[in-house]
């Protein structure tokens, strides 16, 4: 009982690292107004990108749908972000204008201008108005209103799924092409938009896609506030028709939580009092409501998840001879070099989640005995039954012992390595349970020369519970390695599969020559519990509860 205590101590003590403390998360919600034409004839179509700053760089954190034909958007999506009291997060808004159907990001896209500001200025006004500029600095007559919420302890989702009957046609042609907005009635009086679900083209009786929205963007934690509902018709040019309206309340939803319909008629007042016989202009049905609870990275450790952490160290020629003092993979007597330094500090702390501390330690790149062929997933002990080491010093020691032995080689592939580690986590998918997640570091001199198969393995693995941790080591060009960081936009594979999740988290040690091991430790990890948490919830697998998995445990001396 007292190892799994341990556990629970030094995670509490590494977390205080992990996390200064996230005190909460804020939504973010975007409106503009006056954005110009794009000319006499057409209208934008404006997308906004949300970038933070990170050491130095602006990275996109996430972007808003892009809204056909419109001069003052008001956007659907919600931003959700971590406040963090001690730290001045810098947020950049790009509004675009995205030219035709361009899937491709931003390159048929116009730049139109950008707003800057900190999250810690949207907080304390809770709403800021800020004027657009444009590329050249100039001041935009376009304005983005940004809006922020804290979500304060509630923070589930609600899923919704919406479909309606019998609506009013509103084209001669063809029939209608409804969508749905919902908008919450805030204390002031003023309407906030929660929801705009997609047009269903040509149809009366349209099925919308379900949708997920946390309870504080809905109604604030408030079961009985208004909502206002309003279906419209979609027309190409940004002037829709209005169908008609209906109010509702959560606490009317939650009827649907057990798979009972619950329906609203869609009203319109101008024709109820113009038109004697006028029932309503259609029905709205709500077909389900779930109330999805988000867990914590805490309360999965707690429930006994395991960090499964595995090492993977680059062996290949371009580190130099290890004999040679100028090699990556000197051994100094007194100074470790960059590849046990980065193994130490990110090892320590994955070294908390792990009860039995025994972490498998592979090498590529090098040509191994007896026969010295090359080898991309070799056992730095060279037992290939059983590649784990005790400890992290287990691995120090390994690695020192296996250095002699080798002959430094190429290419510098490490597909085979992410797809080792991949097969042990595809075999906990089936348990579906929070028992294991897996967490693959990989320290490396240079650049990958498989950055195909790269790619695809990655793409793969964010289907499993694992996350890939990449330090550079020395001082090469690693610009390539930063596109499977998915920070600034989608890592596809070959073929063009997107990651179902960011899970590649890319930093060159010399970022941190002069820093403590806690700040690179800090830097690479800091992702992992949130992608820990979006896994699991992703996947509906909640945290056991701690008594599940050893009722006898005793919290005395």
């Amino acid at each position: 009982y007292k190892k799994s205590l341990d556990i629970y101590e030094s995670a509490a003590n590494s977390l205080g690292l992990f996390s200064s403390p996230c005190l909460t998360k804020v939504e973010l919600m975007l409106t503009c107004k006056g954005i110009s034409d794009r000319d006499a004839l057409s209208k934008p179509d404006p997308c906004v990108i949300l970038k933070m700053q990170s050491h130095g760089q602006w990275m996109e954190v996430d972007r808003t749908e892009v809204i056909r034909s419109c001069v003052n958007p008001t956007y659907s999506k919600v931003f959700t972000l971590d406040f963090y009291f001690e730290e001045v997060q810098r947020l950049r808004f790009e509004l675009y204008d995205i030219n035709n159907s361009s899937h491709n990001g931003l390159k048929e896209a116009d730049f139109l201008g950008s707003v800057e500001c900190t999250l810690g200025q949207i907080i304390s006004q809770r709403k800021l108005s800020k004027a657009l500029l444009r590329p050249g600095g100039t001041v935009g007559k376009a304005i983005i209103t940004i809006t922020a919420e804290e979500l304060t302890g509630n923070d589930d989702y609600i899923e919704l799924s919406f479909s309606a009957r019998k609506l009013d046609d509103k084209d001669f042609f063809s029939k209608s092409d409804p969508f749905l907005e919902i908008y919450r009635l805030n204390d002031d009086a003023t309407l906030q938009l929660v929801y705009r679900t997609e047009t269903v083209m040509n149809n009366l009786n349209p099925v919308w896609k379900t949708f997920k929205v946390s309870l504080n963007s809905l109604c604030s934690g408030d079961h009985e506030r208004k909502l206002q509902c309003t279906v419209w018709d979609w027309d190409s040019n940004g002037k829709h028709d209005y169908i008609g309206e209906f109010e509702a309340t959560f606490k009317e939803m939650r009827g649907a939580i057990d798979g009972r319909q619950v329906q609203w008629p869609c009203m319109n007042p101008k024709y109820k009092v113009k038109k004697k016989n006028y029932k309503n202009s259609g029905i709205v049905i709500l077909n389900q409501c779930k109330v999805i609870k988000m867990h914590s990275f805490l309360d999965y450790i707690m429930g006994g998840c395991q960090i499964q952490f595995t090492v993977a160290i680059d062996f290949t020629a371009s580190n130099g001879d290890p004999r040679n003092s100028c090699s990556l993979h000197y051994i100094h007597p007194y100074q470790p070099n960059e590849y046990l330094k980065a193994l130490v500090a990110v090892g320590e702390i994955c070294q908390d989640y792990d009860s039995d501390k025994m972490f498998p330690a592979f090498g590529f790149g090098a040509q191994i005995p007896p026969d010295y062929k090359v080898s991309h997933d070799f056992a730095v002990n060279f037992n290939e039954d059983n590649p784990e080491c005790a400890g992290i010093q287990g691995v120090v020691e390994a690695y020192q012992a296996c250095l002699p032995k080798l002959q430094l080689y190429g290419p510098t592939n490490i597909a085979p390595i992410i797809q080792k580690v991949a097969n042990s986590a595809s075999q906990e998918v089936h348990t579906k349970e929070a028992m294991q997640y897996f967490i693959l570091l990989i320290l490396t001199d240079g650049v990958i020369t498989d950055m195909a198969d790269t790619r695809e393995a990655i793409v793969q693995a964010s289907h499993l519970p694992m996350s890939v941790i990449i330090v550079g080591i020395g001082n090469a060009d690693f610009s390539d390695m930063q596109m499977l960081d998915g920070d600034d936009g989608i890592l596809r594979s070959p073929k063009g599969e997107p990651v179902l999740r960011d899970i590649v988290q890319f930093v060159p040690f010399r970022n941190f020559k002069h820093a403590s091991p806690a700040a690179l430790a800090k830097s690479v990890l800091a992702e992992v519990p949130n992608q820990v948490v979006d896994y699991y919830n992703s996947k509906g697998i909640k945290p056991k509860v701690p008594s599940e998995y050893q009722s006898s445990r005793q919290f005395g001396p």
